[in-house]
């Protein structure tokens, strides 16, 4: 069985990945807050997770898996929106929670097992809350629930490496009167009639952000699991809070035993802001024509730990890469193995760099069954070649036949000013001009535009 090793934030290296319960290997990941359109740096751990996913499946077998990664669809952000639209809560999150999956399904990401609701489960939220506070971890303030930080100060901390001391010595933040401590966090607090509320018995109210993970996580996959992941911005304080209150409700499990976090995403080498003017949404740039498996493929060029930095240039190689490796898979008679080569990157820390790098040799070699077996495996490709990909049916070979009278003629008045120039017309038309001994081929590439070509022959 293939061996895989990844890195967990936890203990800060990379270990053996040794699962709790090889029939049940179960990996639980942050999911949005639905209430607007995911943006690009939303999409990043969609994808990485959802290769560790195959990966998973591929190695222990694809009913031996269980992914559930969550919406959450009650929060401060959404409750704003509705305010601001006039629009019913439930609306809002029906909208965007569909606007994510539409978006994600065309960056190639396979649907979770479980995709929970936080709405479905207040009343697992309650009986939590209820645990912490009869385990002397929890109390109520004003209406308000909350953690007690000095009730797990030793342990409080370990994930992102800091100290209650040092947190609380460096906190700039107001804190309310209700706080035991500075760093105590909410766990339930007090709705008016204008906000979303349950019925509990600390009052109408609705729960604090922290608390859903840990009570899907439970319900779904148990005290103890193997992988929690999501983006580095959620080690502190949300994957903090949620080790702390899982831990102290159910004692006997130490929840999730591997955690993994990808990083951030920038635009153009600048962290994505609006203030910049270079803020994007998935939607954005699958409206301006940007395929998704050109999205998937610029984000698996770079691996998960480092910063990914998203720019027109890797888009338009992407394409051009992708539009070749399509041609040839549509072109190979028989159907090939995914090669030991790209599991084997995938299983050191989901090595997705390196998993393309055997799409290349494999590509160079021609080897076009192949080539279809691990796009699949990445998901890079379904059934059939995208509609976006399939070549333009033109005629280039007059242009082919000219550029090659141009060239002889160049080489013999050693002046090939006539060649550059209708070479640069013809990449300006989106035609990738490929010469050799052998002689002139072209290809439509990216952005082709036959209208361009009037006057070439």
């Amino acid at each position: 069985m293939t061996k895989i090793r990844l890195h967990n934030t936890k203990m800060r290296a990379k270990e053996d990945f040794t699962p709790i319960d090889p029939d049940n290997v179960r990996m639980y990941v942050c999911g949005p807050t639905v209430y607007d359109r995911a943006h690009l740096g939303n999409a990043r751990p969609v994808v990485v997770f959802d290769v560790l996913n195959r990966l998973l499946r591929h190695v222990y077998g694809a009913d031996h898996v269980t992914y559930v990664r969550n919406f959450t669809d009650v929060d401060d952000k959404i409750n704003a929106r509705a305010a601001e639209s006039g629009r019913d809560i439930s609306e809002i999150t029906a909208e965007t929670t569909q606007w994510f999956l539409d978006d994600m399904a065309a960056l190639g990401a396979l649907e979770p097992d479980h995709m929970p609701r936080a709405t479905q489960y207040i009343p697992q939220m309650v009986a939590m809350i209820e645990e912490l506070i009869a385990k002397g971890h929890a109390y109520e303030a004003e209406g308000h629930v909350l953690f007690a930080v000095d009730s797990w100060k030793e342990k409080y901390g370990q994930l992102s490496g800091r100290s209650v001391d040092d947190m609380i010595a460096g906190a700039r933040v107001e804190v309310a009167p209700y706080k035991k401590n500075p760093m105590d966090f909410v766990l339930w607090k007090p709705s008016d009639a204008d906000l979303p509320g349950w019925e509990s018995p600390w009052g109408r109210g609705r729960p604090g952000w922290h608390i859903e993970c840990s009570a899907m996580a439970f319900e779904l996959l148990g005290e103890s699991f193997d992988i929690h992941g999501g983006g580095n911005d959620l080690m502190f304080p949300h994957h903090e809070n949620e080790i702390a209150q899982s831990c102290c409700a159910h004692p006997e499990g130490d929840f999730a035993h591997v955690w993994m976090h990808n990083e951030m995403l920038q635009i153009e080498g600048k962290k994505m802001s609006k203030s910049l003017g270079n803020f994007f949404t998935v939607r954005d740039l699958l409206d301006q024509g940007i395929p998704g498996d050109v999205i998937r493929f610029v984000f698996l060029s770079t691996h998960y730990r480092k910063p990914m930095d998203w720019t027109e240039a890797k888009a338009v190689e992407a394409e051009k890469t992708l539009r070749k490796w399509y041609g040839q898979i549509d072109a190979a008679s028989e159907d090939g193995d995914v090669p030991h080569a790209l599991i084997n990157a995938l299983a050191d820390d989901l090595n997705t760099a390196g998993a393309l790098t055997v799409l290349h040799q494999l590509s160079h070699a021609d080897e076009g069954g192949g080539l279809r077996a691990s796009m699949q495996f990445l998901g890079l490709v379904g059934e059939a070649v995208p509609e976006w990909a399939a070549a333009p049916s033109v005629d280039l070979s007059p242009y082919a036949d000219r550029l090659a009278d141009l060239r002889q003629a160049a080489m013999e008045i050693k002046d090939f000013s006539s060649v550059d120039a209708m070479k640069s017309a013809l990449t300006a038309a989106g035609v990738e001009v490929r010469m050799s001994k052998a002689g002139v081929e072209l290809l439509p590439g990216p952005g082709f535009d036959a209208e361009k070509l009037e006057g070439l022959k």
